[in-house]
Parts: structure tokens; sequence; C-alpha cells
């Protein structure tokens, strides 16, 4: 029976109708500062915390809560011997608490704020309001989530609160107050400028739970990092088709990250998380019909991220063939009108992907522990090449390196890539030696090789995928350097009248 509720609440929503269903049913309210005055000026009846307390707010609101009338009548357990200090004290008991927290989030993600605001939004008196009531979850129901407002009214109505609900509602506080703590040390190791901090803390909320993870016999669940703000396939919003699986949001990602690459417009089509197909043109109808030209047969079933809004050219020269999803900033009115003809195509629609997210850390999960890096956002600086061959490149040949040597950041290693006029044509990827990834690249590549160019992800260890490129009339290769046998390399450009640039920064992917 709940006789006693504590409001105190930062996201007002739902807030009236929740209030106005607690007193219907003949529940005190005890609230603070705003919340009490929203309810009251919708008529609901309050009762200040002062007036519980014998106590005013002090500090400009920093100390109103923290008080044993308070966190008595919360932590105490419904036992003969608690309920009779209770009474001798003039406690009274409080059955709900209803807190949700400072917006410490939606501060520090404004541009511009100071320490001093951030550390303002800091809640003291709320997390430990919601923490003692989860810890007495037995006896007090706590909501920290507005979107329960409905269900705990309906058991209420019923007097059908359940043991599960109440333990249900007692780990959502507990993860809603370690989520709060969790950004406030992200933050403040930001401040500090470390990377790497003693203790990490992750965080994120669930958006889906999947139908299933790589395989049918893996549960999966997607989760999305509520401080990371900008275009992204968590952020991303689905207009359409099937849900997504967790092979769709890996590939989705991968083709996204690598189109928003490129100023051009730019298609990338993903197959098992490795590019199959990218190409740049003036039009993105054009750049998707090379992109998929480069291998149609692996396009099949993959996943087409683009960096410009698709319109109606591009929806329908994607609608010829069977895709999983679509990943873009936007679609047109007559795209959309194409494309949902398919049921079961995924469109997702991230917005403007110039501006990069604030998501600068990659976290992988090994057996027992985690690896963290940052992420590899590193773009070649055409300044910083070096010809280290007796033949000099082009400007154009130039360009095109930079191009692959761009794609072939993205493909699992070891990698391989061959690009000809801004169009991928062939791709060795994940093989356990350089010039067997070569190999393949070559050959998928056929005659589109001769005048083509080469990348690799990192040095070559030998001549051969040099000697490999030659033989299949490859004109330029791009490569970081730093191989003991570089000479070697040099020397059989040299002998085949290749070019070949040196960039001096490796992209392994593994």
């Amino acid at each position: 029976m709940i006789k006693r509720a504590l409001i105190s609440v930062s996201n007002k929503d739902g807030l009236v109708e929740f209030g106005r269903g607690l007193a219907q049913l003949g529940v005190e309210i005890v609230s603070t500062g705003g919340t009490a005055r929203t309810l009251k000026e919708a008529g609901v009846p309050v009762t200040y915390i002062s007036h519980v307390t014998g106590f005013p707010e002090i500090l400009d609101g920093r100390v109103k809560t923290l008080h044993p009338k308070v966190h008595g009548g919360i932590l105490a357990m419904r036992t003969e011997e608690h309920l009779k200090q209770l009474k001798e004290l003039d406690i009274t008991p409080i059955d709900l608490v209803v807190v949700n927290l400072y917006p410490f989030r939606e501060t520090v993600a404004k541009p511009g704020v100071t320490l001093a605001e951030a550390i303002e939004n800091i809640d003291i008196g709320g997390p430990t309001m919601v923490r003692a009531a989860a810890k007495n979850y037995q006896n007090v129901l706590v909501v920290v989530n507005p979107r329960r407002y409905r269900e705990v009214l309906e058991a209420l109505q019923k007097n059908a609160v359940s043991a599960e609900l109440r333990l249900a509602l007692a780990r959502e506080a507990f993860a809603h107050t370690a989520a709060y703590d969790s950004a406030i040390s992200s933050y403040l190791t930001g401040v500090a400028g470390e990377t790497f901090p003693v203790e990490l803390s992750v965080t994120a909320q669930l958006v889906q739970t999947l139908r299933y993870g790589e395989n049918p016999h893996q549960k999966a669940a997607f989760y999305r990092h509520r401080s990371v703000q900008g275009a992204c396939i968590a952020n991303a919003e689905q207009l359409h088709g099937k849900e997504l699986s967790y092979n769709n949001i890996l590939d989705a990602n991968a083709a996204l990250e690598l189109a928003r690459e490129f100023s051009e417009p730019t298609a990338a089509i993903i197959k098992h998380n490795n590019p199959c197909g990218c190409a740049s043109a003036g039009e993105l109808a054009a750049a998707y019909e090379r992109a998929l030209e480069g291998d149609p047969v692996s396009a099949f079933g993959g996943i087409v991220a683009c960096n410009r809004p698709v319109d109606g050219a591009t929806a329908k020269k994607m609608s010829e063939i069977f895709l999983e999803a679509v990943i873009a900033p936007d679609f047109t009115g007559e795209a959309l009108e194409v494309l949902t003809k398919k049921p079961n195509l995924r469109l997702l629609k991230t917005g403007d992907l110039t501006i990069q997210t604030n998501d600068t850390m990659e976290i992988r999960k090994v057996n027992g522990g985690l690896l963290l890096q940052q992420t590899d956002r590193q773009l070649l600086d055409p300044e910083q090449l070096k010809v280290v061959t007796e033949k000099q490149p082009t400007g154009q040949e130039l360009e095109e390196l930079i191009f692959a040597m761009t794609i072939v950041k993205h493909v699992k290693s070891n990698a391989i890539v061959v690009t000809r006029d801004k169009q991928l044509i062939g791709v060795g990827a994940g093989q356990m030696n350089r010039v067997g990834s070569a190999n393949i690249a070559l050959n998928q590549a056929g005659e589109k090789a001769r005048g083509a160019v080469l990348a690799s992800d990192a040095f070559f260890p030998f001549r051969d995928t040099v000697d490999a490129a030659a033989k299949a009339g490859i004109k330029s290769i791009i490569q970081p350097g730093g191989s003991k046998r570089d000479s070697e390399s040099i020397e059989a450009c040299n002998e085949h009248g290749l070019s070949m640039v040196f960039t001096g920064m490796r992209h392994f992917k593994h």
C-alpha cells in the first residue's frame, strides 16, 4: 500500500498525469523545487520537502533531501523494530521514490560548456535517494524512467505490485545511477586529458534485442552510447524494412565509415564486413553504378552506403538487385517511393555525414578483458607522401593512389586493393600472407588491372607483391614502407617501370 511518495525529477515528461493518478489513489506527494511547482500549478496537491524535514533548502538548492527524515523514511524496512524507531523520531515512511537526475549528459554536450557548469549539473541528492530506494526495493518502489509511469500506476490502481516489478525497477534504478556516474567520470577524464583511465566504465542504452548474433545459436542485442552525437549507425533512423540483424549492423557501420571518407559523391558496397564495391563520380547514381560494376556477384545481398542523399535515379538502379540495406544521409521522396516497394529492404537515414561523431575510441572484447584503442581516422596528407622510385607518378595517379589507400584502410588485413578511375576493381582481404591477398585482388581485377594502381595496408616484406603487380599491368603502387627489404621492392619497381609511393602510415584492420 503506497501512502507517501517522494517525487523530484529533471525530466518532467508525464509528470502531471502520474501525479494526478497518485493523488486520486490518496497518496501524499512530497516534492522539491521545480517538480513541486509543476505539480502545484497543475492542481496536484503537494507537500514541500522543507515541511517534511523542518529545514529549508539551502546552498542554492544543493541541500534539500539529504536529511534523516527523508532517508530514514526511504531506508526503513517494514519491521517492528524499524517502524518503532520511525515513530519515536517522527519520521513517516516513504513508499514510492520517483527521481531522475540533473541533465549532466545534455549539459556537457553543449558547445563551449565550462567545467564549472558541468560540475553544477552533477546531482548528489538524486542518486542518493535512488540508491536508497533501490536497496530497499522490497518495501519502496523506485521509478527513474518516465516510460514506467503508466505501468506503475496501473499496478497501484489494481493493488497488484508484484515482486518481479519491484526488482525490475530496482535494477533499472541502479543502472541509471551507474550510467550517470560513468558519464561524469568519462567527462572528467576528458577534461584531464587522460586517454586511458585506470578504471574504465562503459555504459550504453539498449536499442533492441536482436533475433540472433552472427549465427542463429548466438543471442545478441544492440546498445547505443547516449553521449555520442552525430551521424553514425547507432544514431541512424530506420525508415523502412525488416528489423536489422547483428550482421546488418556490423556491415552498415563498415559501409558508412568508408563512404564518409570521401568528399565526392561516393557509394560503398560491403559484404561480410569488407568492401566489394566502391566508387566516386560526379553524381551519386554514376558512383553507385560503378561501385556495383566492380564486383556485381559479391554485391548481391550486400549493404550500400552513400555519402549523399539517395535520389530517384540512384534508387532505380539500387532496386534492380537484392540488397540487405541502404544507409545514407537522406532519401528523396522519389527514392523512397521506389525503394519502399521492396518490403524487406532496410533504409537507414543518418543525417549529414560531413561532421564526424565524438566517438573516438574502439573497444573490443577478448576473453576476460577489453582492448581499447583510438579509432583510425588518420587521413593521408598528400604533402607527406614520398616517391621512392625513379618513375614519378602523375598528379592524376597520385589522386588515384590516395583513393585506393583510403579504401584499403577499411579492408581486413592483410589487405590489397586495386582501383582505376576511382573505382574499386579488385580486393584481397584477410589472407595470411600479403602476396596471397595481392593475387586475389589482381585476379579479380583481370584485364582492368592494366593501367590501374595497387594499395597495401602495410609494407611489403618481399618483392613478390611488386612482381605480381607488374605482371598484371599495374602502373603505380602505394604502401606504408618501413620494411627491412624496402630496397628490394623499390628495385623491383624500377626494373618493371612502376612508380611507388610511401605513406609512412600503416592501416592494419584485424
